[in-house]
């Protein structure tokens, strides 16, 4: 295996002896779903449309994990993408060692076309072709040159391909970078007595101390498995960035940034009420974004959607637009088919009758122009529950 990134011999040994991430392995299917890995649902987000498939087939994705540690994500990207081709490198032979079980276990091979786990670092690629979808979540703020890695996983993206990433943001990492720091000085290192020295550490501080009250609030229930511990506090090379230096980063490739893949995390109305959430809501987009980062130093992440090529969203404001497409149903959703759901973000939600019908209709006509199904609605009343449902991101269109 080469690599050409000066970190990855160390990183690659870290991860050996200690596999991230430490999710139990189970059994049958991953529990629930995560959106964000499964590619239709994250395109009709970024993209607001999807492209036709026949016969309301799966559509054959070809998908890289770039990065996938101990398998929790290329589970899930088997299960949520059925008919897909799936390729998961990792440079730490450990980990793979548990992706290669959980995924057996799961049976995520019989869910796609084909899976390949493989002992190979996301800088040396090439040979493998284009990609429609690639995930590297938590991989490449631990390359030495992280830029050598973004540029890498662009030229893998086939046009109209999208990339999600997850980088670590300065803000909410002030006392996980103190307390690396120290650990550091301390001599820690990452050998047999690690953990239990860096458990240590927040046991003796005083109880006011800023670093172990922050611990023990907001990661002490994450990083109970120790794999999490030592990724948290212990790893060897780390890099983190602020909106300004995440742009300027995200700048020196050439694909667009469509937007954040929580942006629940991003909206005003989060934090703010009143005239001072109408001042935030006049500000532009990238000045509302800073705002929020200013107001919530507990941003520990970044988490988006890039895509090669820039995206034409469909005029859905439109009816003729609207009532010519074809519709989908979300996969990720719990508790379907009623009118009382689980959405893609796993908190409740509720769809009314005439919603839920109109969905039964798209399932049972897949590719049938919303406005030849046969339903009881007006043109303005089928508009209006697709739109609504949109929104809910419970209807995904296709055209």
């Amino acid at each position: 295996m080469s690599a050409r990134d000066a970190a990855t011999p160390v990183v690659s040994a870290f991860y050996d002896r200690f596999p991230y991430p430490g999710d139990p392995l189970q059994d049958g299917p991953p529990p629930g779903y995560n959106w964000r890995w499964c590619v239709d649902s994250a395109r009709a987000f970024a993209a607001g449309v999807l492209p036709p498939v026949a016969g309301g087939q799966s559509r054959p994705w070809r998908i890289l994990d770039a990065g996938c540690g101990t398998g929790v994500s290329t589970d899930y990207l088997c299960h949520l993408n059925p008919g897909a081709s799936v390729l998961a490198v990792d440079i730490s032979a450990g980990a793979l060692a548990v992706a290669r079980e959980r995924t057996r276990r799961s049976g995520a091979a019989a869910k796609v076309q084909n899976l390949r786990l493989e002992q190979r670092s996301l800088l040396d690629l090439a040979g493998e072709g284009s990609f429609d979808y690639i995930n590297s979540v938590g991989v490449l703020h631990h390359l030495r040159e992280p830029e050598l890695g973004l540029r890498a996983l662009a030229d893998l993206l086939c046009p109209g391909g999208f990339l999600h990433l997850f980088l670590y943001a300065d803000g909410g990492r002030w006392e996980i970078q103190r307390t690396q720091r120290s650990l550091s000085r301390l001599g820690v290192g990452s050998g047999p007595e690690a953990i239990q020295l860096g458990r240590e550490l927040f046991s003796v501080l005083p109880a006011s101390n800023r670093l172990r009250r922050h611990h023990e609030q907001r990661w002490a229930l994450d990083t109970q498995a120790d794999v999490n511990f030592a990724d948290m506090y212990l790893h060897p090379q780390e890099t983190s960035y602020n909106l300004h230096t995440l742009m300027a980063f995200v700048a020196q490739v050439d694909l667009d940034f469509v937007g954040f893949s929580n942006p629940e995390v991003w909206d005003p109305a989060r934090l703010l009420t009143g005239g001072l959430l109408d001042r935030a809501r006049s500000l532009s987009q990238d000045e509302r974004w800073a705002l929020i980062e200013d107001l919530d130093p507990d941003i520990s992440h970044f988490e988006f959607f890039l895509s090669k090529g820039p995206l034409q969203r469909p005029d859905w404001g439109d009816d003729s637009v609207l009532l010519a497409a074809s519709g989908q149903r979300n996969r990720c959703l719990w508790g379907w088919p009623s009118t009382d759901l689980l959405g893609p973000d796993l908190l409740p939600l509720t769809i009314e009758p005439a919603a839920l019908a109109l969905m039964q209709a798209v399932e049972a006509a897949p590719g049938m122009p919303l406005a030849d199904l046969p339903l009881p609605f007006t043109a303005e009343e089928l508009c209006g529950l697709a739109r609504r449902l949109m929104a809910l991101q419970v209807l995904q269109l296709v055209a």
